[in-house]
């Protein structure tokens, strides 16, 4: 059976996709959050009729945490732009909040609660697909202290090179945070990309990378046509878009999977520690 939500998830996009033309406010300010609500009840709804188990189904208290998380996580990143200015944004949403900074943190942050849990629902929906299910690493990898400690090392640099000449390295904030936190997921026994990758495991590191790009593309694809947009300032690389972002650009969102992947499962062992991979359910892939 197909659940309500999904149902209502489609007229929600529908409804957004017709009133582009309309104009009703305030839901044509508040577009993309919204859209992207809608996004995230159908995929889960698709995926609850194929597995028989989601995220906002069988794991509701994840799903708000994700929602929680990726607000946390993307205000993170809205900071690190203050530095690299690599985006602006465009319009302020119409609401009864005043002053209009007020409104904007709202908007902003009921938007970046919709990543995280974007992020998770494709890649549930992707792995329903079987992808990669024929690719497997021939042989165990050895994963040595001096190999961990030289990436988180790599990480700590990439983000001090970013804030140093943020023109040059803006690309680094896209993996600095994987190159820190995964391996030290990896230490305290949570799930890790580098676990996968030391076991011959690649399914789970390539359905993320598939994930973050699809996400990535919707991302850029709502935007392009939302009232309160954000627009692109990319030293260098800033040619030949699709939508607002230059075709580079879209290299960054599979390593933005793994950014998110490893951030989560951090946060998690700071609030319970070992987890019981709920979030992914990657103890079955």
């Amino acid at each position: 059976m197909f659940k309500w939500y999904g149902i209502f998830g489609m007229l929600i996009i529908l409804f957004s996709e017709v009133n582009f033309y309309f104009k009703i406010e305030p839901f044509a300010s508040w577009y993309f959050p919204i859209i992207w609500f809608g996004y995230i009840f159908v995929v889960d709804a698709i995926v609850y009729k194929l597995k028989g188990n989601s995220l906002i189904m069988s794991r509701r208290e994840q799903f708000l945490k994700a929602l929680l998380l990726s607000a946390l996580i993307w205000w993170l990143f809205e900071l690190i732009n203050l530095r690299t200015i690599n985006w602006h944004y465009l319009s302020t949403p119409t609401g009864y909040a005043e002053p209009a900074w007020i409104r904007f943190f709202i908007f902003r942050t009921i938007a970046f609660s919709t990543v995280l849990p974007a992020i998770i629902e494709t890649f549930e929906l992707t792995r329903t697909f079987k992808l990669f299910n024929k690719i497997k690493l021939m042989k165990h990898h050895k994963t040595t202290h001096k190999f961990l400690r030289n990436m988180v090392l790599a990480g700590l640099i990439m983000l001090i090179l970013t804030a140093i000449s943020p023109k040059h390295f803006y690309p680094f904030i896209w993996i600095a945070f994987y190159f820190i936190l995964d391996p030290i997921n990896y230490l305290h026994k949570q799930p890790s990309i580098i676990g996968y990758w030391k076991n011959g495991k690649i399914k789970p590191p390539l359905m993320l990378f598939v994930a973050g790009t699809l996400c990535g593309l919707l991302w850029e694809f709502w935007n392009y046509y939302a009232v309160t947009k954000w627009f692109y300032e990319i030293p260098f690389v800033g040619f030949f878009k699709i939508f607002e972002m230059p075709i580079l650009g879209y290299l960054g969102y599979g390593p933005f999977a793994w950014e998110l992947f490893a951030m989560y499962y951090f946060a998690r062992s700071l609030h319970i520690g070992k987890t019981k991979h709920s979030f992914l359910e990657l103890n079955k892939i």
